[in-house]
């Protein structure tokens, strides 16, 4: 081992030691952003070297998640808005995500994975093999409940969820008054794509950018934030443990 790997094995242990007995999120949502750009700092022709070192790095993300107890992890793989890039470019990142979410679903592994996101935007073969590898970890409870946010964005999921609200309600004989009289953030909630799930407790986003993007916009109005100047693939257990540490000593107050 090299002496640069014996001190950070070193300072990650010094980390945990730290955060024994300090809250843990029970929800963290990652935007794994920074792939192309670290392709290119690292002279490759193809971004998509960039994603799939970005997928070799999310496997042990959730190994870390598993470690520290985080019950629930959502994973931004590609928004609504990335559907618009060239087929030269979505096209293989498609099969990358395709290709990461079937090794996720592989016997032995722990994770129940669950597709969050409008798959009907997908090419019907993508959208298929995502369902199946969902359909794979249904009974599974030993790690993490991982959702794989696919042609996600968080007005999409807000719409959908009132339209499904909205059916939901014509289907029981009831009118739009009746609705609007007793409607609550509740009844939304519901319908979100997360429901049954609590709301992410942290957000990390790395590559630098501190900003939402939409991404849960419903769901992270109280979540915690951290962002990181470090390209995805260069996301280490290290600043895995910063993050924690960083929410650990926050006081959260909920808005009140």
């Amino acid at each position: 081992m090299s002496l640069r790997n014996l001190v950070y094995s070193a300072y990650e242990r010094r980390l945990k030691a730290k955060l024994v007995g300090k809250p843990v999120p029970r929800h963290v949502g990652v935007m794994c952003d920074g792939n192309r750009r670290w392709a290119r700092e690292m002279g490759y022709v193809d971004p998509n070297d960039g994603h799939r070192m970005g997928a070799e790095r999310i496997k042990e993300l959730l190994r870390w998640c598993d470690a520290a107890g985080v019950g629930h992890v959502t994973l931004w793989l590609l928004s609504t808005d990335n559907l618009s890039r060239p087929a030269a470019e979505l096209d293989p990142l498609l099969q990358i995500i395709e290709d990461l979410t079937t090794e996720l679903a592989e016997e032995g592994n722990p994770w129940r994975l669950r597709m969050v996101g409008a798959l009907d935007v997908l090419p019907a073969h993508h959208a298929a093999a995502l369902k199946a590898a969902e359909e794979r970890t249904r009974g599974r409870s030993g790690g993490a409940q991982v959702n794989i946010a696919v042609g996600y964005g968080g007005r999409r999921e807000i719409v959908d969820a009132v339209r499904s609200l909205l059916l939901e309600h014509a289907a029981t004989g009831g009118s739009i008054e009746e609705l609007a009289e007793g409607l609550d953030v509740e009844h939304i909630a519901e319908h979100l794509y997360t429901r049954g799930q609590p709301d992410p407790d942290l957000v990390i986003r790395t590559s630098g950018e501190q900003r939402l993007s939409g991404f849960m916009l419903w769901q992270s109005a109280h979540s915690e934030f951290y962002f990181c100047e470090l390209n995805w693939p260069d996301f280490r257990q290290t600043d895995f443990l910063r993050a924690l540490r960083s929410y650990a000593n926050r006081q959260r107050r909920f808005g009140a």
